[in-house]
């Protein structure tokens, strides 16, 4: 991985909501085919920054690049690139989950037929259910069905915002499963996350943000002993 150009790389990105910074001048570089962990407090800009990066919003100063994509000039292309798993889901309440997968299917010129897309609502664990519009569904199968897009789309770097959320334990160990798969095929993958002593061992490099800003970064196995993350501290900022 160290030998090629970073997969995901930025440089001082800023973002403001209103008088309050959810980021201030943050800075990561992510080789391709790495797990990159995310940490931080509720607020602590987490979700702000992998927006960012998969062009949801823009930074107000700043910049980055996605495998070589800028996501303020660029976002066609890279959109093409990525998936993104974030709060919302972005689900079609009124359509089918099967007609849900088959939109993300041909936006990006895939097989976007029945037969191809049963097995990535199989995988994870709603085959039977693959008629039945996401209203129907719980919070869980909710997201469980936006995992099952995300396999969809096939992306060679992935963004998953709190993937557990939601998630039953069985579910948890989809996205331990999920996590393994982005891996075996080469995929960059960053993810955010409360879940440290879960995912850590799945990951290869850990950044902790506190109020915006990089409060840590190093292995993942260093991260719970490092401190940084003690609940007594202070509360994150915006974002």
């Amino acid at each position: 991985m160290a030998s090629s150009p970073p997969a995901v790389e930025a440089g001082g990105l800023s973002r403001r909501y209103g008088r309050r910074w959810a980021l201030v001048e943050v800075s990561l570089q992510v080789p391709r085919g790495a797990i990159q962990l995310i940490a931080g407090r509720n607020g602590s800009g987490k979700s702000t920054l992998l927006k960012i990066l998969a062009s949801a919003i823009r930074a107000d100063s700043g910049w980055a690049r996605i495998e070589g994509h800028d996501p303020r000039t660029d976002p066609d292309q890279l959109r093409r690139r990525i998936a993104l798993l974030s709060h919302h889901l972005y689900l079609y309440d009124s359509l089918t989950a099967l007609e849900n997968l088959a939109i993300a299917a041909r936006f990006l010129g895939r097989d976007s037929r029945r037969a191809a897309l049963l097995p990535f609502l199989a995988e994870v664990g709603l085959a039977d259910r693959a008629d039945d519009a996401p209203a129907t569904y719980s919070a869980g199968m909710r997201k469980r069905l936006a995992l099952a897009r995300v396999l969809t789309q096939e992306a060679s770097v992935v963004f998953l915002d709190e993937p557990h959320g939601q998630l039953d334990p069985p579910g948890f160990r989809l996205v331990d499963r999920i996590l393994g798969k982005l891996r075996e095929r080469g995929a960059t993958v960053l993810l955010a996350t409360h879940l440290i002593e879960r995912t850590g061992p799945l990951c290869d490099q850990a950044l902790v943000l506190e109020a915006g800003r990089v409060a840590w970064t190093g292995a993942p196995e260093r991260l719970a002993s490092s401190g940084v993350l003690d609940p007594g501290g202070a509360p994150g900022g915006a974002g």
